[in-house]
């Protein structure tokens, strides 16, 4: 529900129905144009009489959001929301690229690739601490201790650090210690972790689910922002479906389609969307050219001996050579 206010409204009436309506559990969203002022009304709005609320004083009309995704949705916030980790921002015409490892597999490697990354011009470093894998076999990271390499290249180059959180037992540990806490597909409707990562008012990276719709990724992103976030960066990172030459369908649709629906920036994933190193970059481009506001991208410094995706990683000089690309891109698209 949007309540448009009158025009010179007595300041304290609107305090009180805030107080009142937040106490019933909603959440309030302030949309203020040149000439308007309105607030949003997240929650079970049902409970609510229209009637009862278009008698306030200050009051001028109402209007029903029809969508599900209140807070993630342009009808609340119609400007794009722009997302600024130390000074690094992504949306609303600032585009940034997130780079590194899958996985943190040891301080020289760590080291080795964020620094090169920085050189090359990326925004981010991603890498990760745990790993979410298929097999229970399969490398599942360094755990705490791939989070304290993160922090040590992050010391050494300053590029903000970009991980993903498994589980609310390391709440406390991405709390103090990461920059952008990133959500994987496989946790994209873990709804109680999506909740307990809101109440952090940290960045959020949130990939979409393998075979998730774009209305359930921005009901992945509502629960998030009713925890308390606002600053919620989603990612395309490729669906499942019946093709099988590549590891995912790459869905780039999804970039046009998310920035009508939502204020929130859209980046893309060509590793896992593709699951090839050589269709890294011409998806990369692709997805800037179709007006993505960033990328993640893999990065490894010896993708042959990588522990994992080493298929899908690029190296330090072909990220640099795409990088450039990418710029060039960017530029054309944006004249």
């Amino acid at each position: 529900m949007i309540i448009i206010l009158k025009q010179d409204v007595q300041q304290d009436e609107i305090e009180l129905f805030r107080k009142n309506m937040q106490a019933l559990g909603f959440v309030l969203q302030d949309i203020i144009g040149e000439t308007t002022h309105m607030i949003g009304l997240a929650g079970d709005t049902s409970t609510l009489s229209p009637e009862s609320i278009s008698r306030l004083s200050f009051v001028q009309s109402i209007m029903k959001v029809s969508e599900p995704y209140k807070l993630a949705g342009r009808k609340f916030h119609p400007q794009d929301t722009v997302i600024d980790v130390s000074g690094r921002k992504i949306g609303g015409g600032h585009f940034s690229v997130i780079a590194g490892p899958c996985s943190v597999e040891s301080e020289e490697q760590i080291l080795s690739i964020a620094h090169d990354i920085n050189k090359s011009g990326a925004g981010f470093m991603r890498g990760g601490a745990f790993k979410p894998r298929t097999s229970p076999y399969a490398f599942q990271g360094l755990g705490l201790d791939g989070l304290t390499l993160l922090k040590i290249a992050r010391q050494k180059t300053g590029l903000p650090i970009v991980t993903e959180i498994m589980s609310q037992e390391y709440l406390k540990a991405f709390e103090e210690d990461v920059d952008v806490i990133q959500i994987g597909a496989r946790n994209m409707q873990n709804f109680p972790l999506l909740r307990e990562v809101g109440r952090l008012k940290k960045t959020v990276l949130l990939k979409r689910g393998l075979s998730s719709t774009i209305e359930e990724l921005l009901m992945a992103a509502e629960y998030i922002m009713s925890g308390g976030t606002t600053q919620i960066i989603l990612c395309e990172r490729g669906i499942r479906t019946f093709e099988t030459a590549t590891r995912n369908t790459l869905d780039l649709s999804a970039i046009p389609v998310l920035q009508k629906k939502t204020h929130l920036p859209v980046i893309v994933d060509p590793s896992h969307g593709t699951g090839y190193w050589y269709l890294v970059e011409p998806m990369a481009l692709a997805a800037v050219a179709a007006g993505a506001d960033g990328l993640i991208i893999e990065v490894h410094n010896k993708p042959e001996e990588a522990l994992c995706d080493g298929q899908q990683s690029i190296t330090p000089e072909v990220f640099h050579k795409l990088m450039k690309k990418i710029s060039a891109v960017h530029a054309a698209i944006t004249v």
